[in-house]
């Protein structure tokens, strides 16, 4: 399912095919939380801002509408009308970020929902039940994402139950992909890497898990509270023994920079909410960095985000009309500001593309890396 084109470096340009169509890689994957994109864009919108691959969360659809809902509706691709790759995560995550309402065993988590507070149990099985249901092209493995610095005896143990998840999850799929009414019965397991800030059992993991030959591998558990040299020290570390005819995700990474960075350390998939949460707020990517709109000097600026950008926003409109839009909570500011930012990414994928092909990524991550995170 993965065919590697081409090399430049450690950079990486490839192809990945789904049930739904081919990827090409690097790619960003457009985060959908709950079947959509904050900020009010649609599958169709999706589409015309080169959107390739949607992600959407597990934990969230379960809570709500529920994923037995979302399967008797026809799956993820019908229930939001997008009929390209779907990623789910596996709820992992949520281990982390609602770690005030859990508690972890061997069997899996008991949470309670950040919604009504009800108890809810997910493990292995149960996550792999839920994205069956939602029929997703890809399942994210279910484990624990532990918060950085943590202490190295438990992230040890935390990275050892994570592999035996990984086998119940595996075990699980596959049974679930023989049913008769399996939603997308081609649905492929990726595992996850974890081992905190600990380089050594990182590559133990990794070594482990790579073992049970699964179609894709992320790195999770970065971007959660270490520095960004670090979290450019684990890639490195991981990056060697991860198997290179398979995908490589780095999870729920980040800013531009920090994109070319690790596609220069051999990383494929990549997600964030970063593009969509700051267009929410009024902080827009451009060719010179970030800009924000909240700023008074763009009350009567004519101009558009980016002079050089293609998106459709700023064919159109104007920063003085956007902030206008956001000073006066009309959903329209948000919509355009989201269309514009997850514009500039998936574009900014496609750039990366095109320097791996023509041999040029170096210059390229010379060129872009520091410029696209600056502040304006």
């Amino acid at each position: 399912m993965f065919k590697l084109l081409t090399t430049d470096g450690r950079a990486r340009r490839g192809e990945y095919t789904t049930a739904h169509g081919t990827v090409q890689t690097p790619v960003f994957m457009n985060v959908g939380t709950a079947a959509a994109i904050k900020g009010g864009l649609s599958a169709t919108d999706l589409e015309n801002i080169g959107c390739q691959v949607e992600l959407s969360n597990t934990y969230h659809l379960h809570l709500r509408p529920g994923h037995e809902v979302v399967r008797s509706l026809g799956g993820l691709h019908k229930f939001m009308r997008w009929d390209r790759p779907i990623l789910t995560d596996s709820g992992g995550f949520q281990v982390f970020s609602l770690s005030t309402l859990r508690k972890i065993t061997e069997e899996g988590v008991n949470f309670a929902s950040h919604i009504d507070g009800h108890r809810i149990f997910m493990g292995p099985e149960e996550s792999m039940q839920i994205q069956s249901a939602l029929g997703s092209d890809i399942a994210m493995a279910f484990d624990e994402c532990v918060a950085n610095p943590s202490p190295r005896e438990y992230v040890e143990r935390s990275y050892q139950r994570t592999t035996r998840w990984l086998v119940r999850c595996r075990d699980e799929l596959e049974r679930l992909n023989r049913l008769p009414n399996a939603v997308t019965p081609t649905q492929v397991l990726w595992g996850i890497n974890q081992g905190g800030i600990f380089p050594d059992l990182r590559v133990a993991h990794m070594k482990e898990i790579a073992r049970l030959e699964l179609p894709g591998y992320a790195i999770g558990g970065l971007a959660v509270g270490e520095s960004t040299e670090t979290m450019y020290e684990i890639i490195d570390a991981v990056e060697p023994h991860m198997p290179p005819d398979r995908p490589r995700y780095l999870m729920g990474v980040g800013t531009p920079g920090n994109i070319i960075e690790a596609v220069w350390r051999g990383v494929d998939f990549f997600d964030c909410v970063l593009p969509a949460r700051n267009a929410r707020h009024g902080h827009l990517y451009t060719k010179n960095g970030r800009i924000n709109l909240n700023n008074k000097k763009y009350e009567t600026d004519s101009t558009p985000v980016d002079p050089e950008c293609g998106c459709p926003v700023c064919q159109k409109y104007s920063k003085g009309y956007l902030r206008h839009l956001l000073k006066a909570d009309e959903v329209l500011g948000l919509r355009l500001c989201v269309a514009h930012n997850l514009w500039f990414y998936n574009d900014l994928m496609a750039q990366i593309r095109l320097a791996i092909e023509e041999g040029r990524y170096d210059s390229f991550r010379e060129t872009w890396s520091e410029r696209l995170d600056r502040r304006i």
